[in-house]
Parts: C-alpha cells; sequence; structure tokens
C-alpha cells in the first residue's frame, strides 16, 4: 500500500505544479474530492493512521504549491491549517468491521 500512496502523493504533487496559479477554491474542490476518494476506498478499521498521514502528506505538499505562489508574502503554517480544515475533509473511516458489515452471528 506504500507504493500506492506514494505514486498517489507524487500525482498530487505534479498536478498542484500545474495549477499553482489557480484559485485557491478550485485547487480545494479538486483536493477534497482526491482525499474524499483515498479515504472511501482505504477506510477501512485500523487504516485511521495511514488515512491521517496522507491528509497531513497532501496538505504538506499542498502549503509548499501556494508559498511558491509569491516573494513577498508568505503563507504560515496557522494559515495552512485553516484552509486545510476548511476544504479538505478530516480522515474518517467508511467501511465497518468485517463481522458487522456480513452480519456474521457466532
Amino acid at each position: 500500500m506504500s507504493k500506492r500512496k506514494r505514486a498517489k502523493l507524487k500525482v498530487v504533487k505534479t498536478e498542484l505544479r500545474k495549477r499553482m496559479h489557480h484559485r485557491v477554491s478550485e485547487v480545494g474542490k479538486w483536493l477534497r474530492l482526491v482525499v474524499g476518494g483515498h479515504d472511501r476506498y482505504y477506510g477501512v478499521p485500523s487504516n485511521q493512521h495511514s488515512l491521517a498521514s496522507f491528509r497531513f502528506q497532501v496538505v504538506a505538499r499542498w502549503y509548499w504549491s501556494l508559498r511558491r505562489r509569491n516573494q513577498t508574502r508568505r503563507l504560515t503554517w496557522e494559515q495552512m491549517v485553516r484552509l486545510a480544515n476548511r476544504w479538505l475533509p478530516p480522515p474518517t473511516l467508511h467501511h465497518p468491521y468485517p463481522l458487522r458489515r456480513l452480519d456474521v452471528i457466532t
């Protein structure tokens, strides 16, 4: 799974480079779809740490991209955290435990 995560983060990084000068709202909406799709696919029990790690890595790459846009006014990490909380969903589990999902009664 770490190979797939690294590959997706590489794709996100190159796409953020292309969208560097787009509006923050446009990029935020796109990143919401990326992080939400990742959460829906990998959101199984006991994978919360990996979901949070992926979200943090996306935020870090977005932060890098936004800081490269301007030479005079720097974006602080506190401002970036507010942007991330505004646009990106928190890591959530979307799939229940297997016994509950399959209604297994023993």
